[in-house]
């Protein structure tokens, strides 16, 4: 009885070994993918999250933390997104307009505060949709770290933040369009910016993150590593997770938002941000909690922009991997590469940071994103 019972015993646990193996195959195939495409684009540390019909079924860490300590990456590190921060700004404007509190069609004159109009059209409304999707024919020639740059009574030089061309016409990425879209979340919240994305979308969907450095656990921080194309070294970042304590000591609601950059200063994981990715995918909903309606979330991946595919901080795209159109967002900043991409049809998506690296690029987008978003494509969905 005790034989029969141990050689059942050893064919269960051979069966579960032998199923097992494709799926340790499939992360070691993976793995040496990243891994070459690491020491071939001088990476410092990469963090990847696949996810398929809801669930993360892979996420891993690869190099460094810090490559003056050689501390390992883990995936507990998180990194400052840079401009995938913005779909943060979008949801949480698609939710106060669920509320009644603003329309997107709305002047954003009358939200900011302050005229806001391109001087070589100055009957043209600038709506807030028009912000949202980079058609606003705003610029950031004057900078984009405070609003006194397109202020007519703070800058002299306001006129020069407005393009050739008529609101609602053309495309032009701009990073001064978000700044404003974060003021509007403070005036029409009542919230200061960072406090609304957190109590409004993080703590919603149980992810650890946020514009707040001082809120958050300084050990975590991924240090980011700009690449000196001269000496084709990386060196750590100064500025990345700087915490601006004396500015938000004397912060103005309504005005003072740039300081928290609600245009790329989300500090999260790759894994968390696969699961607010995966929110978008299934348009507004995450494990049975939905922070905003389908409307809205289709409202954010439609193209708005033709040519670019740009919808409202949500992009789409052809050129990532062959015969399928991935909807996301990239990010880039202080030395940071970083992409979330989804497939809202066929349910899965990929993110992808890197803390620092060579940055080649390739149809505008960093090699190093698009060889991983390919590599986790076919190793763990195709």
């Amino acid at each position: 009885m005790i034989r029969t019972t141990l050689i059942k015993s050893f064919f269960t646990i051979t069966l579960l070994f032998c199923l097992s193996l494709p799926g340790l195959a499939q992360n070691e195939k993976a793995e040496a993918d990243i891994q070459e495409i690491m020491k071939r684009l001088d990476v410092v540390g990469l963090s990847v999250a696949v996810v398929k019909k809801g669930n993360i079924i892979y996420t891993h860490s690869f190099g460094t933390k810090d490559n003056t300590t050689n501390a390992p990456l883990t995936n507990e590190n998180i990194f400052r997104i840079a401009s995938i921060s913005k779909s943060f700004s979008a949801t949480s404007i698609m939710q106060l307009i669920e509320a009644g509190k603003l329309s997107i069609d709305d002047d954003i004159s009358d939200l900011v505060g302050f005229k806001v109009r391109n001087p070589r059209f100055p009957e043209k409304v600038i709506t807030l949709k028009m912000l949202l999707s980079h058609t606003s024919s705003i610029n950031d020639s004057q900078g984009y770290f405070t609003l006194d740059a397109i202020n007519p009574a703070k800058n002299p030089d306001w006129k020069k933040c407005f393009s050739d061309y008529a609101p609602g016409t053309d495309y032009r990425y701009c990073n001064l369009n978000y700044n404003m879209i974060g003021t509007v979340i403070e005036k029409y919240s009542g919230e200061r910016f960072d406090n609304y994305v957190k109590n409004h979308i993080l703590n919603p969907l149980g992810l650890y993150g946020g514009y707040n450095v001082d809120s958050l656990d300084a050990n975590r921080f991924a240090t980011l590593h700009e690449y000196n194309s001269t000496t084709k070294k990386l060196s750590p970042s100064p500025l990345a997770y700087a915490p601006r304590r004396e500015e938000i000591k004397n912060y103005v609601m309504g005005y003072s938002t740039p300081i928290f950059s609600p245009t790329g200063g989300m500090k999260i994981s790759a894994t968390d941000l696969a699961k607010y990715m995966s929110m978008h995918m299934n348009f507004g909903k995450y494990k049975g909690k939905r922070i905003m309606s389908k409307k809205s979330a289709r409202l954010m991946q439609t193209k708005i922009s033709e040519e670019e595919g740009y919808g409202m901080a949500i992009a789409n795209r052809e050129d990532l991997i062959p015969g399928k159109m991935m909807t996301g967002h990239t990010g880039s900043a202080y030395g940071l590469y970083s992409a979330m991409f989804f497939n809202p049809k066929e349910k899965f998506g990929i993110v992808v940071i890197t803390n620092g690296c060579n940055p080649t690029y390739t149809k505008g987008i960093n090699d190093v994103l698009r060889a991983g978003i390919n590599s986790l494509y076919d190793n763990f969905i195709k």
